[in-house]
Formats: structure tokens, sequence, C-alpha cells
């Protein structure tokens, strides 16, 4: 009788474990090497042509990437902004091409930022990545108004989850990982931080 429950509860945790792989997350973002990460300060969100969406949900997302940002040293303002803010929640499983490219701060320490005078044997070039994401994928990306180029995109799939707290916890948690990737402080708070 024991080998028959230690049988049963290693195939238990074998198809337990096969559960929760296929539902394991994605966590990826990418970036413009344009992108001048050194001196932003401030950001908006992208206003939609279309009627806002004021649900819950969507307004825990929002909330989740000021607190972000904020502890960046980035500030939130009308007028003029340096970053456009934009996010979506896409539901089922979708095709995504992103970018290999070395990691963002990295880059940034290099401070190096390409623009259309650089010679075309110093441009680092993109490598594309295709990848599948599961169900529901939050995107979040950074848009340099001065020029309406998106500087930097992050996005988790598995995102989805019933309505109700359940799923404003997994935003949060989206949010915060995707922000994980993105651990550039604000020009202002970079300053401040050199004169202490």
């Amino acid at each position: 009788m024991k080998p028959i429950s230690t049988v049963a509860v290693l195939l238990l945790g074998w198809m337990l474990t096969g559960c929760f792989a296929a539902r394991e997350s994605r966590i990826e973002s990418d970036y413009s090497y344009a992108g001048d990460f050194r001196h932003y300060r401030t950001y908006n969100f992208l206003e939609s042509n279309t009627e806002p969406d004021t649900s819950r949900l969507s307004s825990t997302v929002r909330e989740a990437i000021q607190t972000h940002l904020r502890s960046q040293g980035y500030r939130l303002v009308n007028r003029r902004p340096d970053l456009l803010v934009s996010y979506r929640v896409f539901d089922g499983a979708m095709r995504f091409t992103g970018y290999d490219q070395p990691d963002l701060t990295q880059w940034v320490k290099k401070e190096e930022v390409e623009s259309e005078d650089t010679p075309e044997d110093q441009k680092q070039g993109y490598k594309r990545v295709r990848y599948l994401l599961s169900d529901g994928t939050l995107l979040i990306t950074l848009i340099e108004r001065k020029n309406g180029r998106a500087v930097w995109q992050g996005y988790a799939s598995n995102v989805s989850a019933p309505v109700g707290s359940q799923a404003l916890v997994s935003m949060r948690r989206a949010v915060r990982s995707i922000f994980d990737r993105y651990r550039i402080l604000s020009e202002d708070y970079q300053q401040e931080a050199q004169i202490r």
C-alpha cells in the first residue's frame, strides 16, 4: 500500500509541475538605441481618442505604473512631458516580436545614443526574437514625446486572472515585474544623488 501512495504523490506532483510550467509568465523588454534615457525627467499617460477605460483594472495598472515611475524620480506633468506612457492588456495568446539586446542599464552606462548621424558601421542593429505569449499579456510602452517614437517597451504574459481582487493583484505584480527591467532613474534623481 505504501508504494502505491508514493507513486500517486509523485505522479500528482509531476502533473502539477506540468500545469505550473504551462502557466509560466514571460517577462521581457526591449528598447530603442536612439532613446536618450539619461535625460528623461517627466511623463504623462498617452490619452486615447476612443472612450477612456475607467475600469478598476485599468486604474490599478495606471496607479502601479505611477508608483514605479515616481520611485525612480520621474514626475507626472500635464505640459510637455519627456515620456508618454501607453499600456494595454491583450486577451488570449499572441505572437510577438521582441529584440535580443544588451541589458538596458549597461547600454545607458555607455552613454551612447544612436541618431541619424551615427555611422552605419557603429550602429548596434536589432536582432529580432519571436515569442509566443500565453493568455493575457500586459504591454507597457514609453514614447518620447518630442519625436513620437517608442523608446522602451516591457511586456508580461500570463497575467489574466478571474475578475476581482485576484486580477488586481496579478496586474500589480505584472507591472512590478515589467519595471524590474526598466531600472533607469530620472535625470533629476541622478543629479540629486550626486549632490548628496
